[in-house]
């Protein structure tokens, strides 16, 4: 089956490899308060990693920036998760190999953890982080390489689980071998790591086993052929899921003939607080989608963007509105009651639509683009 990456066009594959991406924002600069003043309990932001290297708080009542707070060492990926009190921000940063805490009131880097376990070794996460629901410990699975003067030796991935009061030099008090290939993680209600890979894996963050929760490449459903997934940006959404598209085709009969298929586009889901699953085709393959968000209001609505931002009746398989934008977005994130969309990703805006109406209503500048970092929403 063809991927799904042959069909991207060539700006965003140069984004995927990592390149620098220039946005196209309308908005002006917006002067950021203060960084050591702290947010409102009780209020809803939007937090979003950009270049050169800052975390920015957008107040989701008034869709302006609240504050902004420099970071250290490099940027990318920006990948972001926000601890369950909802006190601090962990970003995987600096190039893919150091996790960072920062308290979101003031601005502070409380916790610092170098993903190499010595000089000799060059370790990457790829997009991988997520914190446990008590919010006592941090997992990154990562993929090490010893940097000898005349060869690399390419080490097997381990899960690494780091402690959050670890302070600036945290150190991992546990350590586990991990399949190749994966990517995010996200925590179930029950402390479960749900890491996403060739197939999704149920992992015991005490034990370290692995085991396949949720089959994708190695699925079998009749009259379907193996399916292609995206599975980058780890979206907190509102419903407590991890959500991910899917492309595959279905065959018309058991001549399995690609001629005749249809190519379908589809949403896997795992229900964070049950362990439930679902397997949703929505529609059949137009153009490509990089994320999705389904509506806290009615999760039978489903929105997608890349090039446009696009609406879908799961039930009915029905595309029900388009809108037209600026530029390409490569992820979209409801508000936790969602009467709002916010699109990030490539450039240096944040979009905000209207879900009902698909207008864009507001356009809220930040200091670079965002490259493929995912913005997440919360509640102080």
């Amino acid at each position: 089956m063809t991927s799904i990456l042959s069909r991207i066009s060539d700006h965003a594959l140069a984004v995927l490899a990592l390149s620098s991406v220039l946005g196209l924002a309308t908005a002006a600069h917006a002067q950021p308060a203060q960084s050591d003043t702290p947010l409102v309990s009780g209020n809803e932001y939007v937090v979003v990693a950009s270049r050169p290297n800052n975390l920015t708080f957008v107040d989701a009542q008034t869709d302006t920036i609240f504050k902004t707070c420099s970071l250290p060492d490099n940027f990318s990926p920006g990948t972001l998760q926000v601890s369950p009190d909802r006190r601090r921000v962990y970003i995987l940063n600096n190039d893919f190999g150091d996790l960072y805490g920062v308290n979101v009131d003031d601005c502070k880097v409380a916790f610092h953890a170098s993903l190499g376990i010595n000089s000799s070794e060059r370790s990457k996460a790829m997009f991988s982080i997520a914190v446990s629901r008590d919010g006592k410990e941090i997992y990154s699975v990562v993929n090490p390489t010893i940097m000898g003067t005349e060869s690399y030796e390419v080490l097997v991935p381990r899960l690494l689980v780091f402690s959050t009061d670890g302070g600036l030099d945290a150190k991992p008090i546990r350590g586990f071998p991990a399949p190749r290939q994966t990517s995010l993680i996200q925590v179930g209600n029950d402390g479960a790591l749900y890491v996403v890979g060739p197939d999704i894996y149920r992992v015991d963050a005490k034990t370290g086993h692995f085991s396949v929760y949720l089959p994708l490449r190695n699925w079998k459903r009749p009259g379907y052929g193996a399916p292609d997934v995206l599975d980058v940006w780890p979206s907190q959404t509102p419903q407590n899921t991890l959500d991910l598209l899917y492309t595959a085709q279905h065959f018309k009969d058991k001549k399995q003939d690609p001629a005749t298929a249809d190519t379908v586009y589809g949403v896997a889901t795992i229900y964070l607080g049950t362990g439930k699953t679902e397997l949703l085709d929505f529609t059949n393959f137009s153009e490509v989608y990089f994320t999705d968000a389904r509506s806290p209001k009615n999760p039978n609505m489903l929105y997608a963007v890349l090039k446009h931002l696009d609406k879908f009746d799961i039930h009915k398989k029905k595309q029900m509105a388009s809108a037209s934008l600026e530029h390409s977005y490569y992820t979209v994130s409801f508000n936790t009651n969602g009467s709002k969309l916010y699109l990030g990703g490539a450039a240096s805006d944040l979009a905000v639509f209207d879900p009902e109406t698909m207008k864009q209503t507001a356009d809220i500048k930040l200091s670079g683009d965002m490259a493929i970092t995912m913005p997440q929403v919360f509640v102080r």
